[in-house]
């Protein structure tokens, strides 16, 4: 790559500012802000109606980072801006000015300045690739080819809102079994650490022998209050050191996706939600007049899924050799059949397209039942374990009371 080039890939610098001004009441003013240069900076102060009396740089500022949310939402108003006939500069410009969180708007700018240079919006989207992903660019490259940007944006901003809904309803599905379980275990722990030992002090006075539920939990008890401290302090080294093993090695993330698709229960859901993300994504590329070989570049995090991410590479590597996309999908090893099949026959008569879209829809509706039946496999689930471990504990405890009256 010719320097050229890595300087078009690459988002220009940001400063911070310090500056002093006048108001247009004529009261002193003074704060920070962050421009790509001075006049910049001038620039947006005049728009604000202060004269600028000292206006010093100081450092580089931090990359700006939005969120997903904010990313939707910004993709929703500028096509709902391009709808209504206003030209991608201007309406880029009027979004700089929309409230809202600051990284967003210096985002915004940065698009701004880049298409006043002449730049493609597709292109200067590729510059934040942090926040606009590889299918996001190509989808907007080809609405930009087409003509129609607005139409693809708000397709962009359909898709994105879809995708949070159904993470929410996962996520949602997910931690309250979690941390019902959670809480148990807590309970559990104080019990046996701070409630048992009382009781101890008192079997220490009866002289007999105590029964084996008694004993198995006095001996829980006397680990618990030896090891718990170092049991967690060994469970947080676990969690760190497997964020920091995932975040730098690639195998790593493949392997963890991949057990995160067997896991009991939540596997099936799992599998269910990362089809229907890239049969959509597929799709919709497809649809957009894509070819078949090229959409795949712009597959890369489509499912959210690292393993089945790596799987949509072995795929496309597949196709280039002549292979046909359901056998090479059912190669992958993550696709469930009844995705598999509706792609074989939609090659078959040509409609490879419309296919995906509606396999991605069955697969939506699927999630939404495996939510459903998930939530109620775990309500009782959780009442289970929750009596089993607490319930388990106050028996054990007052056996031996009970044999003492029996005896008595």
């Amino acid at each position: 790559m010719t320097p050229a080039a890595g300087n078009l890939n690459r988002a220009p610098a940001e400063w911070r500012f310090a500056w002093r001004g006048v108001d247009a009441t004529g009261a002193q003013k003074r704060g920070t802000l962050i421009a790509i240069d001075a006049a910049a900076a001038r620039h947006a102060l005049k728009r604000e109606r202060i004269t600028v009396t000292m206006l010093t740089r100081q450092r580089a500022a931090p990359d700006p980072r939005a969120s997903p949310a904010d990313i939707t939402r910004f993709t929703r108003q500028l096509s709902s801006l391009l709808r209504a006939g206003l030209p991608l500069a201007p309406a880029l410009d009027l979004l700089t000015q929309s409230p809202g969180p600051q990284a967003l708007p210096r985002i915004v700018g940065m698009l701004a300045r880049d298409i006043t240079a002449g730049m493609r919006f597709s292109d200067s989207l590729a510059r934040h690739p942090e926040r606009f992903g590889a299918l996001y660019c190509q989808l907007v490259a080809v609405g930009e080819a087409s003509g129609a940007l607005a139409a693809v944006l708000a397709r962009i901003a359909d898709d994105r809102e879809r995708a949070a809904a159904q993470r929410s309803k996962v996520r949602a599905a997910l931690t309250y079994p979690v941390a019902v379980l959670l809480l148990a275990v807590a309970i559990t722990a104080a019990l046996l650490i701070w409630v048992v030992p009382t009781f101890k002090q008192i079997f220490d006075g009866f002289g007999a022998a105590l029964p084996a539920p008694t004993q198995f939990v006095l001996m829980l008890s006397a680990g618990a209050a030896r090891w718990s401290m170092p049991a967690a302090a060994c469970c947080a080294m676990v969690v760190v050191a497997t964020r920091s093993v995932l975040r730098r090695f690639a195998r790593a993330r493949i392997a963890f996706g991949r057990f995160q698709l067997k896991l009991p229960l939540a596997g099936s859901l799992l599998t269910a939600l990362c089809a229907a993300r890239w049969s959509r994504a597929l799709g919709t590329l497809l649809t957009a007049g894509t070819p078949l070989a090229d959409a795949f570049v712009s597959l890369t995090h489509a499912s959210g899924n690292a393993f089945f991410d790596h799987a949509s590479a072995g795929i496309s590597a597949r196709l280039r050799h002549g292979e046909r996309l359901a056998a090479a999908m059912r190669a992958a090893g993550c696709f469930p059949a009844d995705v598999i099949q509706p792609v074989a026959v939609a090659e078959e008569s040509g409609a490879l397209d419309a296919m995906l879209l509606d396999v991605a829809s069955l697969a939506d509706r699927q999630v939404d039942e495996k939510i459903g039946l998930l939530s109620s496999l775990c309500e009782p689930l959780v009442i289970v374990v929750l009596g089993a471990l607490v319930g388990g504990l106050v028996v054990a405890m007052y056996l031996p009371i009970i044999q003492l009256g029996n005896v008595v």
